[in-house]
């Protein structure tokens, strides 16, 4: 077992002059399983595949252990990798497959035999060691896949993006399985997704990344609680944070009819951050138009527009974006209605107009 740690990683592909990965300073705790977050393009894959030796590091080092390994070839990192894609000889048999890499690395039979079967057992595979790769489920060749890193019970696992080849409920059953894995297993795992759920339901800790800057690095629930920043609280959570513009007057920052207390370093304008949740039904506050009713069962969301004209959305490219309230399920409004909420104590975020960043 080891810590990873990134000290000023920095990744610029040639012919291009902003780093897709710039000056990342990360540690990732011996036995930790850390979730690497973000949209697309943010540096996430580039950063786990920094740390695999698949990429250049440009500046900055980066260590497994005590070990500086900024330049030492994939094969001598003691790291094992599972792809998006399965990457499975089709014609070997899933205990072939598995045992492959430690048949190169020379090792025993015997050995190998009994750490394929031990990771057949932690994966409930053993019923399929003889089928070939076609004759498996997607969500159990991904297993397989899990299986031939584990059997070479490296320092560090590093996974990227595993489960988006697979459909939605098996993609729930199999995010549980790693997790509890991972926690039996005790390996340091460093994990990429670009779903937020996936994020927050299995790492120990969550980075969120974007433009190859780390933003912030914490708890799921931290994350959730207490953002670092407007472009955080707009990304972590399902449905996203409500992030709208306010003007501020006299120590109040204005939705609408609703006023809101801000402190006096707020300057003229602020960006409220509020979560579906978040927001009650009242009878005076913020006016919201309904547009869509999601009825989930347990959960009721309204999406709408403000009523108020003058209500902005906060973030660029929110053009098409919508207001959100978590809603008694049994009794939701109707589209065309005009719905009246205000938010519960201590709801309110609110972030610098400017920089973006948490106004304490």
């Amino acid at each position: 077992m080891a810590s990873v740690v990134f000290e000023n990683a920095t990744r610029i592909y040639p012919g291009t002059t902003k780093p897709a990965v710039d000056k990342l300073n990360l540690t990732v705790n011996d036995g930790e399983f850390l979730v690497l977050v973000g949209p697309s393009g943010c540096g996430k894959s580039t950063s786990l595949r920094m740390l695999a030796g698949l990429e250049e590091v440009d500046e900055g080092r980066i260590l497994i252990g005590d070990r500086d390994v900024t330049n030492v070839a994939p094969k001598d990192r003691d790291i094992a990798m599972v792809f998006q894609s399965y990457a499975l000889y089709p014609h070997m048999t899933v205990a072939e497959n598995m045992g492959f890499a430690l048949k190169i690395a020379g090792v025993a039979k015997e050995e190998r035999d009994k750490r394929v079967n031990e990771a057949a057992k932690l994966l409930d595979l053993e019923p399929y060691l003889e089928r070939k790769p076609k004759a498996l489920s997607g969500g159990q060749r991904q297993r397989v896949a899990m299986g031939r890193a584990i059997v070479r019970e490296p320092q560090v696992f590093l996974m990227d993006e595993p489960l988006s080849n697979l459909d939605a409920k098996l993609r729930v059953a199999t995010r549980t399985q790693i997790a509890a894995l991972q926690r039996r297993l005790g390996i340091t795992t460093v994990y990429v997704t670009h779903d937020q759920v996936e994020a927050m339901t299995m790492g120990d800790r969550v980075a969120v990344l974007k433009d190859g800057l780390l933003q912030q690095v914490d708890k799921p629930r931290n994350l959730y609680d207490t953002p670092a920043n407007a472009f955080v609280a707009g990304f972590i959570g399902s449905p996203a944070m409500n992030l709208l513009s306010a003007s501020v007057s006299g120590g109040k920052a204005m939705l609408g009819e609703l006023a809101i207390d801000v402190p006096s370093s707020a300057g003229n304008s602020v960006t409220v951050g509020i979560r579906p949740e978040g927001l009650t039904s009242a009878a005076n506050g913020f006016r919201v138009v309904v547009e869509v009713v999601e009825e989930l069962g347990a959960d009721a969301f309204v999406y709408g527009r403000p009523a108020d004209a003058s209500v902005k959305f906060a973030q660029a490219g929110d053009e098409g974006a919508q207001v959100i309230v978590r809603w008694d399920p049994k009794n939701p409004p109707k589209p065309g209605e005009t719905v009246t909420v205000e938010p519960a104590p201590n709801a309110v975020h609110l972030f610098s107009a400017t920089t973006g960043e948490r106004i304490k």
